[in-house]
């Protein structure tokens, strides 16, 4: 047998050994291989599955935003003030636009009108999804067609509509691009206002066509609720148009005007010039966004003898008869170190009873007076009113002003403040302490809320039904005292300006200089007029302010003054103030209405139904129509004894052309402003007033094709132009004065 042999010689390797090493190598090193390939599938489909589903869908799924609409907003006759309107956003997926986005900045700078350089750098990013256009004019449909643009995406998003311009447009703020309410009551009631976005989930094929999922349910968005304001639009109107007239008259650097109702501290109106357009609101700097009558204080000057003549009269220290030395117009009062104060009246007076001071504004009586009263008793008085603390009004933004502690008080400061100096007040503080009087004795918390009304059930989810009493700060009787003696600044007095035949007002001037950075600015004024009506049962407050008026004169009763006796006079014209509204009479029930029937032809029949409501009125609807083209009794009769209001109504749709999506202006001559207001509204157009009146010419002319939410300018002429001359030659007068 022969046996072969397997050893080498010695130093040489064995080939069999050294096989079955790299053998056992090479399984080792795949075992591992596997094992680590086991662990990685472990930890990606058990450990991390959850991450790479999310990942993956973010592949494949778009989470689509479906926004909720905002709520509008409403003054207090059903007036739409601030609604929304659908508009056309443009995105796109810059991952699906690839190498096209040559292509498509150039088509929309071609469109847009900006530099294709813009639409580039926006595409040209690793997200997902970017805006190129946010709510432009649903007439760009026409000139940009995603479904030839691959990745973009056109979506509807609504948009903020102003329909009276400036017309309170401080006071109803603005929002930005995203329907966020940025300030005024669009800020303060922002979450009411808001509603809650919906969602759908959209799935991206393989060639990136989005659709739908099915897997997922549709969230449907909840629309904002509606917000009822104590503004009066027509009320409102009044106060911007003659705080207007008298700036220009007085060449003021700025002026502000607040009308309420002293029984409920509803705000009717809040005007103040220069205002802001909220829809053009990035055109206006920070200092017109504002509302001043709550964010900025003055020293008030006579206006604040009001707390000095309650506290010495509450406290029984004088009478109205009561006679005071008024020092043939100046007062030296020592002072402590042998130095003396010298304190003036604009005239010379001898002996003054307390109530011809008042009417005269004597300073030298008030320091006098001070005197009696004492810092603890004029400074709890003054807080009583409401100096020193917030009003609590419904906008934000809101300030203290300023009272000092007795504490703090220097040996000048009771004489000083007795007659509005060393305190600093704001507007709106100034028009409550008054409404105290004006309302028998008592302080309320001024309010610009009257309803919040779901936008779903048309239920209301929060109601201001009483006035908000904060305190009682003097007596009845006080308050009866006060008024005689206001009525006689207006009949005798510094308000002389103010009277109007027929209607007893009260009321008080006031006079200040402007106190800046620590000093006081020489030849500069804060002017004033506060005054109430009528005087024995006041449903009317009104106060005017003007900051430094240069023509004419700095005093109050000679610049806002008048402005207020204006103001007053058109209310009183509108006859609003005379109107008694029956809310909740019994059915079956006769009217007493004392008042004319308004007019709400061209109106949605929801509005005209509130509108005329609002007035007592029982409507009665004729027609399937979604607007009001007659009424019976027509606009302007007075009210039968039932105070039935018959609207005959009819589809409105002659203006909107589905084709192209563009609307026909109406023809509004001869409307009245508000009127004509409305019925743009209809359309979702703005409107911007010039003049007062009615309408005697508009552009863009009567049928032009524009579209959604462009403003239409309307000249106004007050009617007595219009009885007086041709409404042709006045047009063109206005045309001629109002270039656009």
């Amino acid at each position: 047998m022969l046996i072969q042999r397997t050893d080498t010689p010695s130093g040489q390797l064995n080939p069999l050994r050294y096989f079955n090493w790299r053998l056992m190598l090479i399984k080792t090193l795949f075992l591992a291989c596997f094992g680590l390939l086991a662990a990685r599938l472990i930890q990606v489909q058990i450990v991390d599955a959850e991450d790479y589903k999310q990942l993956a869908r973010r592949q494949y799924e778009t989470k689509l935003v479906l926004p909720a609409a905002r709520g509008k907003v409403y003054d207090r006759n059903a007036n739409v003030l601030v609604s929304n309107a659908l508009f056309i956003s443009y995105g796109a997926d810059p991952k699906i636009v690839g190498k096209k986005v040559g292509q498509i900045a150039e088509e929309f700078s071609r469109v847009f009108g900006k530099p294709s350089s813009h639409y580039r750098e926006q595409l040209e990013t690793k997200k997902r999804f970017v805006w190129l256009e946010r709510r432009v004019s649903p007439s760009f449909t026409r000139q940009i067609r995603p479904e030839r643009l691959e990745g973009v995406v056109q979506l509807e998003e609504p948009k903020r509509l102003y329909h009276y311009g400036e017309v309170a447009g401080a006071v109803l703020g603005f929002t930005d691009i995203d329907n966020k309410g940025l300030s005024g009551i669009e800020l303060e009631y922002d979450q009411a206002l808001r509603g809650t976005d919906g969602y759908a989930i959209m799935q991206r094929d393989g060639l990136g066509r989005t659709k739908p999922s099915m897997d997922y349910p549709r969230v449907q968005p909840v629309n904002g609720h509606d917000v009822v304001l104590t503004i009066d639009i027509v009320y409102q109107s009044i106060a911007e148009e003659e705080l207007r007239k008298g700036i220009e008259l007085y060449d003021a650097e700025r002026g502000l005007a607040i009308i309420l109702d002293p029984r409920t501290a509803e705000i009717l109106a809040l005007a103040q010039r220069p205002s802001v357009d909220p829809n053009e609101y990035r055109h206006y700097d920070a200092a017109s966004q504002k509302n001043w009558a709550i964010t900025d204080m003055f020293e008030p000057g006579s206006l604040f003898k009001l707390v000095t003549a309650a506290a010495a009269l509450q406290n029984k220290l004088v009478t109205p008869s009561q006679r005071f030395y008024a020092e043939d117009g100046r007062y030296e009062v020592p002072l402590r170190g042998g130095n003396v104060r010298v304190i003036r009246d604009t005239h010379k007076h001898g002996w003054l009873s307390f109530a011809e001071a008042m009417e005269q504004s004597s300073n030298i009586v008030m320091a006098k007076v001070s005197d009696l009263i004492g810092a603890d008793r004029l400074y709890s008085c003054a807080r009583d009113f409401g100096f020193g603390t917030p009003t609590g009004i419904d906008l934000p933004g809101e300030i203290a002003g300023k009272v000092k502690k007795p504490s703090e008080w220097s040996g000048t400061t009771l004489n000083t403040m007795s007659y509005g100096y060393e305190i600093g007040a704001t507007p709106l503080q100034i028009a409550c302490a008054y409404s105290v009087v004006a309302s028998g004795g008592t302080l309320k918390r001024p309010t610009l809320l009257r309803q919040i009304i779901s936008s779903s059930t048309g239920v209301n989810t929060r109601s201001v039904a009483e006035p908000r009493v904060v305190r009682r700060v003097v007596s009845q009787e006080v308050t009866r005292v006060l008024t005689k003696l206001f009525a006689g600044v207006v009949n005798s007095g510094t308000g002389r300006r103010t009277r109007i035949d027929g209607v007893q007002i009260a009321g008080k001037t006031g006079t200040s200089m402007k106190y800046v950075n620590g000093t006081y600015e020489s030849g500069s004024y804060i002017s004033s007029f506060v005054g109430y009506f009528p005087a024995d049962d006041p449903t009317i407050l009104c106060l005017v302010v003007l900051e430094n008026p240069r023509t004419v004169s700095h005093y109050g009763g000679d610049t806002a003054g008048p402005i207020f006796r204006a103001i007053a006079e058109r209310i009183i014209n509108t006859g609003n103030a005379a109107m008694k509204t029956v809310l909740n009479r019994p059915a079956g029930e006769r009217i007493d209405l004392n008042g004319v029937i308004p007019d709400v032809r061209n109106l949605k029949v929801d509005t005209a139904t509130k509108l005329l409501e609002s007035h007592g009125l029982t409507v009665h609807i004729l027609g399937q129509g979604v607007v009001v083209v007659r009424q019976v009794p027509g606009p302007g009769q007075e009210a039968g004894l039932e105070g039935v209001v018959s609207l005959v109504t009819a589809q409105y749709s002659d203006g909107l052309n589905p084709a192209d999506g563009l609307i026909n202006v109406p023809d509004l001559r001869g409307f009245t402003i508000r009127r004509a207001v409305n019925r743009l509204a209809l359309d979702n157009l703005r409107a911007a007033v010039v003049g007062s009146g009615v309408v005697v010419s508009q552009s863009p002319g009567v049928g032009t094709r524009v579209g959604d939410g462009s403003k239409v300018e309307l000249w106004c002429e007050p009617r007595s132009d219009l009885q007086t001359g041709d409404s042709r030659e006045i047009a063109v007068k206005r045309k001629v004065s109002h270039p656009r």
